[in-house]
């Protein structure tokens, strides 16, 4: 009998398993034997075929698919989430409490589903065993977001007690008070808390794209994805950083999981860094910023933009539209990180001999971006996201299937579907438990008395400083939350404090998203950097650092656009064409302006004051303004010209 050892590359698969395991609940599910092992695989290809079918073509209320999608999230909750960290994973049965967990959940969900619509045409009168009926369920769907959320549960609850206390508070904090009886009408029989909006966009959008991603990774798209990106940038400076940049933005759009498309792409890309010659903070860093950044990267935006577009009663392609500058400059100042500090320390690509064919790979792999292609097309013909996201399942299937290489078979098809729907399980009871708080908010006036808050300590006139505010409360609600599910979040507390101080509603969406997106890099949360960190053998805190400094162009941008949408192609009907090209135009300058300066290097490497001038010209030039934008090119033009003319 031998003993091999493991290959430094299964080595670091079970180190981000591991990692991902830790800050992530997903990652942590239990595996069954025997019968249920097959039980479970037959009920989750059942969840997937009722949601594919009520989401398109079957006809179904909205209250009794959000409550029979609660049904389901649960069941498998219970299934697959252990109720504590130790417990053991590999089971025949679940335990006995979690079967009566779930009989207690189906009946007080199915009790709903019988009598909702009696409860309804009564105005919301319930008796004292419906009282109870809708307090079981709470606990049920605590415990659920318990297992499966963490932390979110435990925010969850401190607004749900603030149903009680608040009325102890004084001022803009406290409220009249409610009877248990009116919280739980608002929490559970009405459409404000757990059968609200988060459901509502857990049981359509979230649903469909998660789905989606998963076929097409196991369609072979990610692997194309990142032959393709090879072929662009693996031979210039840096070029495993870069690749490490393109790929996970786009497999981040998709998924919508900052944290796991770090611990899946990180474990290829990070060491790829490493051997190139960037320090393990940097690239651990490098790899984190990319993935975040995809959860507001269009055009899938990881399904948030969907989310978007459905609160704002606007149609998709002018929020993906709104949406493409700032992730553009986004992913423009990152790369010109990775750009610079390659030059600065002398880096080179990769050999000719590592990089494929480009020709080789379009041949071979180019048509797996059909579905992609596909889904955007259906969209921008005036086809809803839903039917567009369904098709494209199923494209994904067909276009595998025009090479022998990619064919998906009936095995690949059932493992992408047992793994989309798995995947849909954590962010789906985020949205459930997210319902409370936006039930909390509805019912106490929260939201309002929060925006009444901040604007009777900042004037309306300073709408900089209310942003500061608000960038600070998405920021922390977003933390350690899926990007959608962070998202529903701030849209119900923090965009109607900037609505309120006279921000157009799309504007105020995009900036609250952006930064609930940025807590996953932000300290002392910044989960996504520190999974990247431990794959990367870094330092946490420096690469959490160091996170922040390269993705500094996303915590600066939203504040230029705030005040100033011209930047939001779109949005602005007042901009002429030309305005919105010459500002994109000079916030590209203004960002690389910004890079160079935090790099030390621009045509070669700067001094201090010339770093110090260049990180100064920046907002002038990322300032919509035909003045500031004189002067910040004027500048630049100078360091430039100044530099080039320096021996070293």
């Amino acid at each position: 009998m031998t003993n091999e050892k493991a290959s430094p590359a299964e080595n670091l698969d079970a180190k981000a398993q591991q990692l991902l395991e830790e800050k992530e609940s997903e990652a942590r599910m239990r595996t069954y034997k025997g019968p249920m092992a097959k039980i479970i695989v037959l009920l989750l290809c059942v969840w997937t075929a009722f949601q594919l079918y009520f989401t398109t073509l079957g006809a179904i209320s909205t209250i009794n698919l959000r409550a029979i999608h609660c049904i389901f999230l649960l069941l498998f909750t219970f299934l697959l989430f252990p109720t504590y960290k130790k417990e053991k994973r590999v089971r025949s049965l679940p335990p006995l409490w979690d079967i009566l967990l779930i009989i207690l959940g189906s009946a007080s969900f199915g009790y709903l589903i019988l009598n909702f619509d009696r409860i309804s045409i009564s105005g919301g009168r319930i008796d004292d065993f419906e009282v109870a009926i809708g307090g079981a369920a709470l606990l049920v769907v605590f415990e659920a977001a318990r297992r499966a959320s963490g932390n979110l549960a435990i925010l969850a609850l401190l607004f749900f007690a603030y149903n009680w206390f608040g009325e102890y508070l004084p001022g803009y904090f406290g409220h009249n008070g409610f009877s248990l009886q009116r919280v739980l009408t608002t929490q559970f029989w009405g459409t404000e808390g757990v059968l609200g909006t988060g459901i509502g966009v857990s049981a359509t959008y979230i649903f469909l794209f998660v789905i989606f991603g998963a076929f097409l990774k196991h369609s072979g798209f990610s692997k194309f994805i990142n032959d393709f990106s090879l072929t662009l940038v693996g031979r210039s400076p840096g070029g495993p950083a870069k690749v490490a940049v393109i790929a996970s933005a786009l497999m981040g759009m998709i998924n919508g999981s900052a944290i796991a498309n770090v611990a899946t792409t990180g474990t290829i890309t990070i060491p790829l860094m490493k051997r190139t010659g960037y320090k393990k903070e940097f690239a651990g860093a490098v790899e984190a910023v990319a993935s975040t950044g995809g959860q507001f990267c269009p055009p899938i935006m990881g399904a948030v933009g969907f989310v978007m577009a459905e609160f704002l009663g606007l149609s998709y392609t002018y929020v993906m539209l709104a949406a493409i500058v700032p992730a553009f400059l986004y992913y423009l100042g990152l790369l010109l990180s990775v750009h610079f500090e390659a030059m600065r320390l002398g880096l080179s690509g990769l050999l000719k001999e590592n990089i494929p064919d480009a020709m080789k790979v379009i041949k071979e792999q180019g048509h797996l971006v059909i579905p992609l292609v596909l889904l955007i097309a259906l969209m921008f013909m005036g086809y809803t996201p839903l039917f567009a996201a369904v098709i494209s399942i199923f494209a994904t299937i067909s276009a595998s299937w025009l090479r022998k290489e990619t064919r998906m078979t009936p095995q690949k098809i059932l493992d992408a579907v047992v793994e989309g729907a798995k995947g849909a399980i954590s962010v789906g009871v985020c949205c459930v438990i997210i319902g409370i708080i936006i039930g909390t908010v509805t019912l106490t006036s929260m939201g309002l008395n929060m925006g009444y808050l901040i604007l009777s300590v900042v004037d309306n006139d300073h709408i900089l400083l209310t942003g500061l505010l608000v960038m600070i409360m998405s920021t922390i609600l977003g933390m350690g939350v899926p990007g959608v599910a962070a998202y529903v979040i701030v849209q119900a507390v923090a965009v109607p404090v900037l609505i309120n101080a006279g921000t157009l509603p799309l504007t105020a969406h995009l900036f609250c998203l952006i930064y609930a997106c940025l807590s996953n890099i932000t300290p002392p949360v910044a989960m996504s950097a520190y999974v990247a960190a431990g794959i990367a053998g870094s330092d946490q805190t420096k690469t959490g650092l160091w996170a922040v400094r390269l993705g500094i162009i996303g915590f600066v941008i939203p504040f230029f656009f705030l005040d100033n949408p011209v930047l939001l192609i779109g949005v602005d009907k007042t901009a002429s064409m030309a305005t919105t090209a010459w500002a994109i135009l000079t916030a590209c300058v203004g960002t690389a302006a910004m890079v160079a300066g935090l790099e030390g290097w621009l045509l070669k490497r700067c001094t201090v004051i010339e770093r110090l001038v260049l990180i100064a010209l920046a907002p002038t030039l990322l300032y919509p303004g035909l003045m500031t934008d004189l002067i910040g090119v004027g500048g630049l033009a100078a360091v430039a010209a100044l530099q080039y003319m320096r021996k070293s």
